[in-house]
C-alpha cells in the first residue's frame, strides 16, 4: 500500500477507532481515530509521491477533481497528493502540491485543494484556523482567476490575519464546480506569477498524459 491514514484537520497519523478494523485503502472500510479530533473520516495521503501511488489515489478519489498545472511546466513535479473519503464512501476532498522552479522567485510551491463544506483539509494545508474560508475572504475584489479545465474561476485572498505560522505564502480560497477551492502559494510573492500562467488541469482526466508526469522533488536551481 502506498497511502497512509491522516487526519485531515491536522496531519496527524490515524489508528484504528475503537470497534473498528482501521483497515489500509486498498483493504476494506473501517473507523480511525485522531489523537486530536476523535473519530474521523480518513485523509488517504501519499507515503511517497510516485505514479503507482497516484494511480491509488485517483482510484479512491474517483468523482472528484485533482488539480496540477497543467501543462506541467518543465522541472516541475508532483510532490504530494491525498484524498478524504474512497473506502466505498464518497470522496469528500483532494490535495494535490506541486514544486518547481520560475524565473521570477526561483522555488515555488503550489498546492491545491478542492473539498466539500466542513472537511478542514484546505484550512489544515494553508493553515488557518476555520474548516472553511469564512466570509471575511469575500470582502474584497478576487485577487486573480485561475483557469481550471477551461473555466475561468474567481479567487480571493484570505486575510493574512487569519493565515498562522509561517507567514511568506498567500493563501486563496473560491468556488468551483460546487465545492471549496483553496490555493496556496509559496513565496508568497509568486502568486504575481499566476495571473499569466496559471491553468490547472484535473489530473483524473489526463489518461495516458499521466505518464509524462513528473513525481517527487522538483529541479534545482
Amino acid at each position: 500500500m502506498r497511502l497512509h491514514a491522516v487526519c485531515a484537520r491536522c496531519g496527524a497519523a490515524l489508528t484504528a477507532a475503537s470497534g473498528g478494523t482501521g483497515h489500509g485503502a486498498t483493504g476494506g472500510g473501517g473507523r480511525w481515530a485522531c489523537p486530536l479530533h476523535g473519530e474521523v473520516q480518513p485523509c488517504w495521503r501519499a507515503i511517497e509521491a510516485s505514479y503507482e501511488a497516484f494511480a491509488e489515489h485517483l482510484v479512491l478519489s474517483r468523482g472528484l477533481p485533482t488539480w496540477i498545472p497543467w501543462p506541467l511546466p518543465p522541472g516541475w513535479a508532483v510532490a504530494d497528493f491525498g484524498c478524504v473519503g474512497g473506502e466505498g464512501e464518497p470522496a469528500r476532498a483532494t490535495f494535490a502540491t506541486c514544486h518547481g522552479l520560475t524565473p521570477e522567485d526561483g522555488g515555488v510551491s503550489l498546492v491545491v485543494v478542492t473539498e466539500e463544506p466542513g472537511v478542514g483539509l484546505g484550512a489544515h494545508l494553508a493553515d488557518v484556523p476555520h474548516s472553511d474560508p469564512g466570509r471575511a475572504a469575500w470582502d474584497q475584489p478576487p485577487a486573480l482567476r485561475l483557469r481550471l479545465d477551461g473555466a475561468s474561476v474567481p479567487l480571493w485572498p484570505v486575510p493574512q490575519t487569519l493565515v498562522q505560522g509561517d507567514d511568506d505564502r498567500t493563501v486563496l480560497a473560491g468556488e468551483a464546480q460546487g465545492r471549496w477551492l483553496w490555493v496556496v502559494v509559496k513565496p508568497a510573492e509568486a502568486v504575481l506569477g499566476l495571473v499569466d500562467r496559471a491553468s490547472l488541469g484535473d489530473a483524473s482526466g489526463l489518461g495516458p498524459e499521466l505518464v509524462a508526469v513528473t513525481f517527487g522533488s522538483p529541479a534545482e536551481d
